[in-house]
């Protein structure tokens, strides 16, 4: 990919996020989090919104903890890749992941999470040992499902035999165990096992999903196995087995599995490469499929919003959630109603546009 189709591409997302951003209503797992008043995201997000009002507001620090992500990812590809053409693409295809846009787009743990996991792995490939403490520390604190990430860095040191590393992820771990934190477990086996692969693939694009499951395997058998590696299959296998035995929220593992997008760029570019010119058609024309299925996942997402009031059914829109409370408001606001019974989240929302419930709590 050329520098000026790399640059094109950053704008278009810059822009879209943006606009996603601004025109978005409050999602019903942002309302929660914005009345919770607890954790670092409601404090970004009331942080946000004093600075600028709407949501916007709740939202703008999450943009620009994807704008870091974005260029730490394009950093640590540096480091990955030979030619500069392999960067552009590497990160082009990252800024486009369907999962990617949301986080940057919605307010949520994982764009944060994913900032602090890149900036781990970006300085430890430069040495800056000493400052990896600080962002660990910093995992700790902000992400439960972060134990995951010591796990694969306990695992990675063990191979490495890196004494130094294997002795803070085995304190951070021994830190969950005593303070009783970290992912629940339990349940008994159900049917979540096939459900975790559709949130891979909508996170992905369902064909990028599949090729990312087939690097993270070639590399296990036959590949070098860098950090980022350990990091992302530690997530995948973990999420895989929790699976068998209870739901899993894909925002614990997503900000761990993303970063693979540079191995998967790797992978296919050294097996094009070693193939004479005749012979690399194959791989061209697959790449072009898979690209497309990415590319129309992304659009899916950007307009979202025009494709929500253009259908005739918006209840089996995969935004009903977010935009009925939002219709609802304007709707109950033009006729002056001010209280309206809602449940769940959905109160929330509502409360968020300023309509109350009616039933008073005792």
């Amino acid at each position: 990919m050329q520098r000026g189709y790399f640059i094109g591409l950053f704008v278009l997302y810059l822009v879209s996020s943006f606009l996603l951003a601004a025109t978005t209503p409050i999602a019903p797992h942002e309302a929660k989090l914005y009345f919770s008043h607890e954790g670092i995201v409601p404090f970004f997000m009331h942080l946000g919104e004093h600075f600028v009002g709407g949501v916007l507001g709740i939202r703008i620090l999450f943009l620009l903890f994807s704008v870091i992500s974005i260029f730490m990812f394009y950093q640590l590809s540096n480091t990955y890749f030979k030619y500069k053409k392999d960067v552009y693409l590497a990160t082009s295809l990252f800024m486009f992941l369907p999962g990617i846009i949301t986080a940057t787009v919605l307010a949520n743990v994982g764009i944060v999470v994913l900032a602090l996991v890149l900036l781990f792995v970006l300085l430890y490939e430069k040495g800056y040992n000493w400052l990896l403490p600080f962002v660990m520390l910093a995992l700790f604190f902000i992400h439960e499902a972060s134990v995951i990430f010591f796990i694969a860095l306990f695992f990675y040191s063990f191979n490495t035999k890196e004494r130094w590393l294997g002795t803070l992820s085995l304190a951070f771990l021994l830190a969950f165990i005593y303070l009783s934190k970290g992912i629940e477990i339990g349940g008994r086996p159900t049917g979540h096992f096939i459900e975790i692969f559709g949130l891979y693939a909508a996170v992905f694009s369902p064909l990028l999903f599949l090729y990312f499951f087939y690097t993270m395997y070639r590399i296990f058998l036959r590949e070098k196995k860098h950090l980022m590696w350990y990091i992302s299959f530690t997530a995948l296998v973990i999420s895989l087995l929790l699976s068998i035995r209870q739901k899993v929220y894909i925002t614990d593992f997503a900000p761990y599995v993303m970063i693979s997008t540079i191995a998967m760029v790797d992978i296919y570019m050294r097996s094009l490469r070693v193939r004479l010119p005749q012979y690399q058609r194959r791989y061209k024309q697959a790449f072009a499929i898979v690209v497309g299925m990415l590319v129309l996942s992304s659009l899916t997402i950007i307009t979202h919003q025009l494709s929500y009031y253009m259908t005739q059914h918006p209840s089996k829109h995969f935004a009903y959630r977010i935009y009925h409370p939002y219709i609802l408001a304007q709707t109950l606001q033009k006729e002056g109603v001010e209280c309206y019974d809602a449940k769940g989240r959905m109160a929330l929302q509502l409360k968020y546009y300023g309509i109350s419930g009616c039933v008073k709590p005792e």
